[in-house]
């Protein structure tokens, strides 16, 4: 049976599910971001349980075919964005739609309906948190980050990042700097 979980979205949600499930006397056959598998049938008592359960935890149980679908985009995106070693070649939008075996029109219309905002928006707001990541913690330049994430350009990251932060790319990694600075000092 698979069950679908609302903000399911890092390892340690996926280890706090897993605990949960097996606290229910249920076997995890997998964990995925946003569902959880497990061989066995989930009486309505288990279930009910577990919902209270992982709501203490700040994770939602889902039942909605729309609310599933929707966890679903998110959980491809944020796999997509954070978790693969590289971006996909092909367009987001295929790569979605091939994922999730959906027309991506359909995946669109549905992304917007729900959360108000576009899946590309959704993808650029990862991405730009993907970017302030490498920033803070990778060895890398700007121009090698702009390449990694598959912006055409330092100065279309730098716009898009601005866009969405405030900062410049540069002052961002400055203000890190300080951090750093002010903390040997103590």
């Amino acid at each position: 049976m698979k069950i679908y979980v609302k903000y399911m979205v890092s390892l340690r949600c996926k280890m706090i599910v897993k605990e949960e499930l097996e606290k229910q006397g249920l076997t995890v056959s997998s964990v995925e971001l946003g569902v959880v598998e497990t061989p066995n049938d989930v009486t309505e008592q288990q279930l009910a349980a577990l919902r209270d359960n992982l709501f203490r935890s700040g994770l939602i149980v889902l039942d909605d075919k729309k609310s599933i679908l929707i966890e679903k985009i998110k959980a491809v995106i944020i796999e997509m964005i954070h978790y693969e070693d590289e971006l996909p070649k092909i367009n987001y939008s295929n790569y979605i739609s091939d994922k999730l075996s959906y027309d991506y029109t359909y995946l669109s219309n549905i992304f917007s309906e729900v959360k108000g905002i576009t899946i590309q928006q959704y993808i650029i707001q990862h991405k730009i948190e993907k970017v302030k990541e490498l920033l803070l913690y990778a060895e890398l330049n700007l121009t090698e980050i702009a390449y990694k994430m598959h912006y055409s350009s330092v100065g279309h990251l730098s716009a898009q990042f601005k866009k969405i932060t405030g900062l410049t790319p540069s002052f961002y990694k400055k203000l890190k700097e300080k951090r750093n600075s002010n903390l040997e000092d103590l």
